[in-house]
């Protein structure tokens, strides 16, 4: 079986490409590539996350499967409300006292991943478990490269004091200290070689004993002695109940393209509003990153976070008005308003932090996979021996009660997470994700714009500078040129991003030429990443 793969770590590539080398299909290929991400991304993903999973089969079904990492059942609603110094600017989340909700014990979710990889590969992969996981077990074993992102993460700061830097996490627990120091404290360098034998124990006895194991084995056992003894608020009965959500994709249409992607409390109801929006604009009789088109684009995308703020959330514990949302009629009147040019508002609401990863791929039979998974920006917590990071997605919730997103038990966070599948008459064309928060909607939206609309091929609709405007700013990436901004800036706040490429989310993609049957990917520039055809 042949086909393509895409992903922000070469080697994860490469391990997935080789799944598909060797007859597996693209859910073997995504899962495989995945537990090698966790190595290569330590802070972005992981045994210690959660994943969300869109895919098209060959059969035609359109099926999806969400893992989220789940607040502990100690929690309370309003625990926290006085700990509160401020939003984040920028977004992620807010800032507590002590960064009770960013880093260490109490930061930490009941994770998702062991039991969604697992239950992906079983229901629709065809290699294996053992077998997903030993490029994964020699990775951690052997070794690997440090690349200049994962050495450029642990080398920067905080753009805020209140806020946790990569270092800042591993140096806040002896366990992290070990592995990711080195012996004399200093970092690991670009060049450098990283191993982790704890992690590559961990890998071994899930592949031997199964998955449950990391929920009511010898794993969850360690997990649940070290997380209580702690102070973490998920406990052993947590880890044992712990049940995925098998939800279907939501489901839009753009310009005769059915769209497939995550449903709430992820990104996908908000891609879809946006798209609904531009839907009655002649994009493509717009000059491409013209004043006229990112002032349009970026009022799509503010109407659709004025929307997503303040209703969006977990549906298992609030009312999301997702056919409301998702539907024509609202899209009109944000048409209505838009063209009159009268003011949108935007309600503050926390996304979670931008340290995810993804990965697209699609298989000569048929089949494609969107796969975003993450740990957040990662807890920097690992108990002793295991090798692992766990999240930190409490910092996600909302801290005061009332609000959509606001903390309870047993509670799933909203994410900005779309992987998306697009089809055209019933036959996949594209399939889409990306890393980097709720910067990952209006960036997945733009490159499939780029590619309906405009006509691009993947590579440039990819690599084409974007914007993201999620209320009272227009971001830009510095390839938008100054005086383009500066018309804009005429209607409407905007601001060049210090990055030419990345700064928003990182997309991966891959495209099927219907005519030839041809696949091409891409890979955001803005990272190391690559597409790999096999």
């Amino acid at each position: 079986m042949g086909g393509m793969i895409v992903a922000p770590q070469p080697l994860a590539v490469e391990a997935g490409a080789q799944v598909l080398m060797h007859g597996g299909n693209a859910i073997d290929a995504a899962v495989t590539c995945a537990f090698c991400q966790f190595l290569l991304s330590p802070h972005s993903c992981g045994v210690g996350g959660y994943v969300i999973l869109t895919m098209r089969l060959a059969d035609g079904r359109a099926l999806g499967l969400d893992a989220p990492a789940l607040a502990g059942s100690k929690v309370l609603e309003e625990m926290w409300s006085d700990r509160v110094i401020r939003p984040n600017p920028d977004g992620w989340g807010f800032f507590l006292e002590e960064k009770v909700n960013d880093c260490g014990y109490q930061s930490i979710c009941v994770p998702g991943t062991v039991r969604g990889m697992a239950t992906i590969l079983d229901r629709w992969g065809t290699i294996p478990w053992a077998d997903a996981l030993a490029p994964a077990i020699q990775l951690a074993e052997t070794g690997f490269t440090v690349d200049s992102h994962l050495a450029a993460g642990w080398q920067s700061e905080p753009k805020y004091p209140e806020a946790c830097s990569l270092l800042e996490y591993v140096k806040r627990n002896d366990e992290a200290r070990r592995i990711y120091l080195k012996a004399d404290g200093s970092k690991y360098a670009a060049g450098d070689t990283l191993r982790n034998p704890d992690y590559a124990r961990t890998l071994r006895r899930l592949a031997s004993a199964g998955a449950e194991d990391f929920y009511v084995g010898e794993l969850g056992a360690r997990v649940s002695r070290d997380l209580q003894a702690n102070g973490s608020f998920v406990t052993a009965d947590d880890l044992a109940n712990y049940a995925l959500r098998h939800t279907s994709p939501v489901r839009g249409t753009y310009r005769g393209y059915d769209i497939y992607t995550s449903p709430p409390p992820h990104g996908g109801p908000t891609l879809i509003e946006i798209l609904n929006i531009l839907e009655a604009y002649d994009l493509g009789g717009m000059s491409h990153n013209s004043p006229d088109y990112i002032y349009l684009l970026a009022r799509a995308m503010k109407a659709a976070f004025a929307d997503r703020n303040p209703h969006l959330g977990d549906p298992q514990f609030v009312d999301v008005p997702l056919e409301w949302m998702t539907s024509r009629r609202r899209a009109e009147e944000w048409n209505a308003i838009i063209d009159a040019d009268r003011d949108i508002q935007v309600s503050f609401a926390p996304p979670e932090p931008p340290d995810t990863t993804h990965v697209s791929v699609a298989d000569d039979d048929g089949n494609y996979v969107a796969l975003t998974h993450s740990l957040g920006s990662s807890s920097g917590v690992i108990t002793p021996g295991l090798g692992f990071m766990y999240n930190n997605s409490m910092v996600n919730f909302c801290p005061w009660a009332g609000h959509p997103n606001s903390i309870a038990p047993c509670k799933s966070r909203t994410t900005g997470m779309t992987p998306t599948v697009i089809c055209k008459d019933g036959r996949p064309m594209m399939v889409i994700g990306a890393p980097g928060a709720t910067r990952i909607i209006t960036s997945v939206a733009q490159v499939i714009a780029n590619v309906i609309d405009f006509g691009m091929p993947i590579s440039e609709a990819v690599w084409a500078p974007r914007i993201d405007c999620q209320g009272d700013l227009i971001k830009a990436q510095a390839r938008i040129p100054e005086y383009v901004c500066a018309q804009v800036h005429h209607r409407h706040p905007i601001v060049r991003l210090p990055q030419s490429h990345g700064g928003l989310a990182l997309v991966h993609a891959i495209t099927l030429d219907p005519d030839t049957g041809e696949m091409h990917g891409a890979a955001d520039t803005g990272a190391g990443g690559m597409a790999l055809s096999v």
